[in-house]
């Protein structure tokens, strides 16, 4: 009779233990154990690490598998382990990372993590067909694609929060902050009292009263937001860099003249563009939307032309302003050179504008909503002892926990959308579908972004300049880790694993659309290195430029208005500052919106940093090495030349500092 050492570890979650019987077999290159039960009391409960001895009578050889099940005494309930360490009496070692909750009575298999992707030819028949039949069954069980509205990317199908595996949802801490958070949002920024008023602010010295001091930035914002510099600084700098791009011609729509922009000279607008001086923001997608109804009221959201000027100190100047695509006697270009109020009043309107674009295209669409996708299609296909799953799962963190929360509580009939936002309600898918049909895939590389947006050479840009150097160090990282593992393009093109994931993102994520660009198989190592790289860079750095300033740049409202209670105006001369105050959003429209941004923006305890991956187990040196090594180091010295360019700026940009950048959509 020979003994294996078994060691069954549970996770630190609440719900993560459990009371039911549970069974192992071992299955081994010379054949199996018995289905053995692993008795005792409490060796299952939240945190337990424990051992039991499971008896053959010969050694079954190098193992490569094992099955678990639980069966309950009387009610059945959920059991996260987390893996299953077995030691055997020729004195070796094996791993078996399990990581996911087991819900139900039915035998699970799990490989050891060094195994190769089919078992060995002694294993016996029905090895084999658990192998290849019985982890992917329970994948595609579990994770299943919803399609949550008509021309969006589909999304994790869960009825409640509860319904998500429990690998996915948040930890304690994190939930319980989470919570807080919410709970305690209006409270913190002393704004409970107005969360219900529905009264319009009188002056700005109101507004101003309730902007949180703690936030430098937000009090940086409420003392420059008029300036035309500062305007034309967050197109680059702000927390929407994703919309600008040089002009290399003015649209038929934008009838811009020399005299409106250029009335005392030198310049001329077709000398400008040929310098590559002039710049244009174009809000099309929101052309023709019907806005918003709030408590009976409608809404108002433009889709302003803005062109912007770069001038010989390297300051981005907005020279002009149209609030509607279509040019006509009632849409009038407004200019620098008009009213204090008429000027500032279109500038509200295209901040408004950006405000909507921004969360639904930018942040919603091109970080949260792919996130889910590229998260869901691995789940599904990718088996837990692939490199690829394991150097992707760090980027998956919370977020399809978070995506829920977000359909619930922000996007839903009844959320803050619907009733703080002019692009809530009907709006807001027809944004979303608009949004991803214009969708890249170059556009999510930010390489290839920058330069079809020709803004390589603008100065002062510092989300270009950290994010190229941190997409080098991410491509670095992920050409280290495949290159070890596939060595040749033949092993990629045979990898169903890859294929398969590859395949349902385009399918599911992307609608099939081809004219995206997204690869719909890997053919070589290299297009699976800038995919890869594209999904690490958007889960992380990505979401943290569009996700970390939204308080920063937001929590002084008249620079975000998340709505608009006015028309735009028709013609000039008509503007005042009390018309401007009644456009703005009202006192409970501008608290809540300010609390969504400000949980929006706060990093949790529980935060994993770009760089760090606690769980992995790689085991093989080289990659090791990248990890801990050259990644870790390049991150580090990244994060120092940053903080050290920031110190001689008026407005440090750290949103891509991986110091804060967090590795996964997790907020």
């Amino acid at each position: 009779m020979v003994h294996y050492k078994v060691t069954v570890s549970t996770a630190c979650l609440d719900d993560a233990g459990t009371s039911n019987k549970v069974h192992i077999k071992l299955w081994g290159q010379n054949g199996q154990s018995e289905r053995t039960w692993l008795e005792g009391d409490s060796s299952f409960i939240l945190g337990a690490v424990s051992s039991f001895t499971v008896s053959c009578p010969v050694s079954i050889g190098e193992l490569h598998g094992i099955e678990l099940d639980k069966q309950p005494p009387e009610i059945q309930d959920d059991w996260f382990p987390v893996k299953v360490v077995v030691k055997s009496p020729e004195g070796g070692t094996y791993k078996f990372p399990i990581l996911r909750s087991i819900t139900t009575s039915d035998v699970q298999f799990f490989n050891e993590e060094k195994a190769p992707i089919t078992p060995p030819i002694k294993t016996c028949i029905m090895a084999r067909s658990l192998w290849d039949w019985v982890d992917p069954d329970w994948r595609k069980k579990y994770y299943l694609w919803h399609l949550y509205g008509k021309g969006m990317p589909h999304c994790m199908k869960a009825e409640t929060l509860s319904s998500l595996p429990l690998e996915v949802q948040f930890s304690w801490s994190e939930n319980w902050e989470f919570l807080s958070n919410v709970i305690t949002g209006l409270i913190e920024l002393n704004l409970k009292e107005l969360a219900d008023s529905k009264d319009n602010w009188t002056g700005l010295d109101d507004i101003r009263g309730i902007l949180n001091t703690k936030n430098n930035l937000s009090g940086y914002v409420q003392q420059h937001w008029k300036e035309d510099a500062f305007f034309g600084y967050q197109y680059l700098n702000g927390v929407n860099p994703m919309l600008i791009r040089r002009c290399s011609a003015l649209p038929n729509n934008f009838p811009v003249t020399d005299e409106m922009v250029f009335p005392r000279g030198p310049y001329t607008l077709a000398e400008e563009i040929k310098k590559g001086n002039i710049f244009l923001c174009d809000y099309k997608l929101l052309d023709g939307l019907k806005p918003n109804i709030i408590d009976g009221k409608q809404q108002y959201l433009t889709a302003p032309l803005v062109l912007l000027h770069k001038t010989p100190d390297d300051e981005l100047m907005p020279v002009g302003i149209q609030l509607k695509q279509t040019p006509a006697g009632n849409n009038p270009i407004f200019l620098p050179t008009d009213s204090k109020y008429d000027w500032l009043m279109a500038k509200i309107f295209v901040r408004s504008a950006d405000f909507n674009l921004h969360q639904l295209n930018f942040h919603l669409l091109r970080t949260h909503l792919l996130a889910e996708v590229f998260t869901v299609s691995l789940m599904r296909n990718v088996n837990r002892e692939h490199l690829l799953h394991k150097l992707l799962v760090p980027h998956t963190r919370y977020t399809l926990q978070i995506n829920f929360l977000a359909r619930k509580n922000i996007i839903s009939e009844n959320g803050s959308f619907s009733k703080f936002v002019s692009s809530g309600g009907e709006a807001l898918k027809t944004i979303l579908k608009r949004s991803l049909s214009s969708l890249t895939y170059s556009s999510l590389c930010i390489p290839e972004d920058i330069t079809e947006r020709g803004l390589e050479a603008v100065p002062n840009f510092y989300y270009r300049d950290d994010g190229l150097k941190l997409w080098d160090i991410i491509q670095r990282f992920v050409q280290g880790m495949l290159s070890f593992h596939y060595k040749s393009d033949a092993e990629v093109e045979k990898d169903k694993h890859l294929q398969d994931w590859i395949s349902e993102i385009f399918k599911y994520g992307f609608l099939s659309r081809s004219s995206t660009g997204i690869p719909q198989r890997f053919n070589t190592v290299a297009e699976l290195v800038k995919f890869v790289t594209m999904v690490i860079f958007t889960c992380s750095g990505q979401h943290s430029a569009v996700n970390t300033g939204q308080y920063d740049y937001g929590g002084w409202m008249p620079n975000a208005p998340s709505t608009m209670q006015l028309p735009p105006p028709t013609r000039k001369g008509t503007t005042t500052k009390e018309t401007m105050l009644q456009t703005l959003p009202n006192k409970g429209q501008t608290a809540n919106t300010m609390s969504t941004l400000w949980l929006l923006s706060h990093l949790g305890i529980d935060t994993v940093h770009l760089g760090h991956y606690p769980d992995a187990k790689f085991d093989e040196t080289t990659p090791c090495e990248l990890i801990k090594g050259a990644f870790k180091g390049e991150l580090d010295t990244l994060s120092a030349h940053i903080h050290i360019r920031n110190m001689s700026l008026e407005v440090p940009y750290t949103y891509m500092d991986p110091e804060k950048v967090e590795n996964s959509v997790a907020i």
